[in-house]
Formats: C-alpha cells, sequence, structure tokens
C-alpha cells in the first residue's frame, strides 16, 4: 500500500467519524471541496500581531483619564455636587470595561499562538503514526522456520 493510499484511508476513517461532515459544496465560498482545515500561518500571525498590539495601546491610553476623572469626581463631591460621584462611578466602570477588553485582546492573541503551536503538535503526530505504520515494510524480518538458533554461552555465567 503507498503513501498516498493510507492517507487516503486515513482520511476516509476521519470523515466518517467527523460530526460536521456535510459541508456545502455549492456556491462561490461555501466551503473546501476536500474537507482539509486549511490554515495560513501569515494570517493568523496577522491577527495575533493585531490583537498584541490593540492589547498593549489599550493598557496605556484606556487609563489615561482615570487620575484627573477620579480627582474631578471627589472635587465634586466635597463641593457637594452630586455629579461627583456619578462621574467617579462613571471612571470605575470605565476602568473595568478597558480591563475586560484588555484581557479579552490578550486571550485572542495567547489563543492564536496555542492553536499555532497544537496544531503543529498534532501535524508532527500524524506524520509519526503515518510514518511509523510504514516502517514494517522496510524490515526483512525472517520468518520463524527461517531463524537462526542462538549460540549458548560457554563457561560460567555470572
Amino acid at each position: 500500500m503507498s503513501f498516498e493510499e493510507e492517507w487516503a484511508g486515513l482520511k476516509a476513517d476521519a470523515a466518517a467519524r467527523m460530526q460536521l461532515n456535510s459541508v456545502p459544496t455549492e456556491g462561490p465560498g461555501a466551503g473546501p471541496s476536500d474537507g482539509d482545515l486549511v490554515i495560513h500561518d501569515d494570517e493568523l500571525g496577522r491577527i495575533g500581531h493585531f490583537a498584541y498590539q490593540l492589547h498593549n495601546n489599550l493598557k496605556a491610553d484606556g487609563k489615561h483619564a482615570r487620575t484627573t476623572s477620579e480627582a474631578a469626581g471627589t472635587s465634586l463631591s466635597s463641593d457637594g455636587f452630586e455629579m461627583g460621584k456619578a462621574l467617579t462611578a462613571a471612571s470605575k466602570t470605565w476602568d473595568k470595561q478597558v480591563g475586560t477588553l484588555v484581557d479579552s485582546c490578550a486571550h485572542i492573541s495567547n489563543h492564536l499562538d496555542y492553536s499555532k503551536t497544537s496544531k503543529k503538535k498534532d501535524d508532527d503526530w500524524v506524520a509519526a503514526q503515518v510514518s511509523a505504520s510504514k516502517i514494517a515494510d522496510y524490515y526483512d524480518v525472517p520468518e520463524e522456520e527461517t531463524k537462526r538458533p542462538l549460540p549458548k554461552a560457554e563457561g560460567p555465567i555470572i
């Protein structure tokens, strides 16, 4: 059996076990015709890079008005204005929302890095499994009847 035949068999077995094996193939952009997952590292790299840049910029720029807003809120509150409490509450809410967005950007960037590494490990494992299944074809293993008996040891055995 050639590598191509074995690979086609493995793909057919995997397709038979897939839950989502009914991808529409009509129309432009409907989906891949052979069902293989295609990931382009340059696309993932660009998305991850933008997420990383957004993370860093939001971390620095998202909190630039925090100190002055809280100071203004405290000052207005001490002068008896209700607006001071509202401004302080808005500043705290803004800070939480910026933190959530910063964490989300970090999650996207980290997940893309993990996905790329994980996909490579999976590909390496599959390649090792396929090559290991073919390795026996290259060994010249004699049949049981044609094996030579091992010589017996001479002298004392320690």
